[in-house]
């Protein structure tokens, strides 16, 4: 493990996460390319391509305003995450920001592999309850909410260690639990709804890291739980089996270097992607293969996350590395599958 430097000051601190983004996958085999009469035949067009990128919010790097997460709000409004500061904001539909809460300081945070507090992955119940990820180190360490009307708590207690380190979130309302997928310990935590529970649901080399961080993005689709891994470069699919345990984790695409959080387009298996340490914006197909729809040219600047509602598609980027126009980018869905 490369540990990181006690370092002071926004820009440093938010390299020191970047570097976790950016960091080139370690450990990987090298896979020697087939004989071109082996290769697969190219796949066809991308089902799905994304229009009229523009910036919709611009934030402030020397304040910590690094977007980490996000979550959508019934209007559109959208709500991030701000890792170095970390804050939680609204942006409304016209692209302001007001506060919602800020997590309390740590005076002397321990996070593995980081070594500084961040803000880290949040996800929005139906009654408007939020959850967010919280990596300090410390006893402050795990989930939070902060109810509708403005009370910040601690929601994981004990059984959610110090030197876990909670990154996305999804959130099972129909079961009562959340998800939260584990970077530094390789796991996969449940948590309860009910009483902040947590308990180790799924655990295995595919979610471990590769001397940074593993484990990063996560996501609910039907009956499986999908996790991408930052140091593999992977996207990962874990059945939900009938008594709500972890099925076998399977591989369901490779080569996305740098894949922080993504988001599902539609109701089938197509993913967007946030490839972090590229500042590319990937469509993967079911069948593993990706197209990158978006880049640097379209303003992204170390995209974290992604989220999809109805036709439009929202990127925060967090420039932990560029140190360059965090942002928030809106973009447009275009779907050419044949209509029915």
């Amino acid at each position: 493990m490369v540990r990181l430097p006690r370092i002071a000051g926004i820009g440093a601190v938010a390299v020191a996460l970047g570097v976790l983004a950016s960091a080139p996958t370690a450990g990987a085999a090298v896979v020697a390319e087939p004989p071109p009469s082996t290769l697969p035949a190219p796949s066809p067009g991308p089902p799905l391509s994304l229009t009229d990128p523009r910036i919709f919010a611009h934030f402030d790097f020397s304040r910590g305003q690094t977007p980490e997460n996000i979550a959508l709000e019934p209007d559109g409004s959208a709500i991030l995450t701000f890792a170095v500061a970390h804050q939680v904001v609204r942006v409304d539909k016209h692209g302001d920001s007001q506060p919602v809460a800020t997590l309390p300081a740590v005076a002397n945070p321990r996070t593995p592999v980081i070594g500084v507090a961040a803000a880290t992955g949040i996800v929005r119940a139906h009654d408007g309850t939020l959850y967010v990820g919280y990596a300090t180190g410390t006893e402050a360490n795990g989930i939070w909410r902060i109810t509708p009307d403005g009370r910040v708590e601690q929601f994981t207690g004990s059984d959610l260690p110090t030197d876990a380190f909670v990154n996305g979130l999804a959130i099972d309302e129909r079961h009562g639990v959340l998800y939260a997928a584990d970077a530094y310990l390789g796991k996969v935590w449940r948590v309860s709804l009910d009483d902040g529970s947590a308990t180790t649901w799924a655990t295995g080399a595919a979610l471990e890291r590769a001397g940074f961080v593993g484990a990063n993005g996560i996501k609910v689709r039907n009956d499986s739980v999908w996790v991408s891994n930052l140091d593999q470069g992977t996207l990962l699919r874990i059945p939900v089996e009938r008594d709500g345990s972890a099925g076998a984790i399977e591989t369901r695409a490779t080569g996305l270097g740098g894949i922080d959080d993504f988001a599902f387009a539609g109701h089938g298996e197509t993913v967007l992607a946030a490839l972090n340490a590229t500042s590319e914006v990937a469509l993967v197909r079911h069948d593993g293969s990706h197209t990158v729809l978006l880049t640097a040219a379209d303003g992204l600047s170390n995209p974290t996350s992604v989220a999809v509602r109805h036709e439009k598609v929202y990127v925060p980027s967090a420039a932990f590395t560029t140190q360059t126009d965090p942002n928030l980018l809106l973009a447009r869905l275009k779907d050419h599958r044949p209509k029915p």
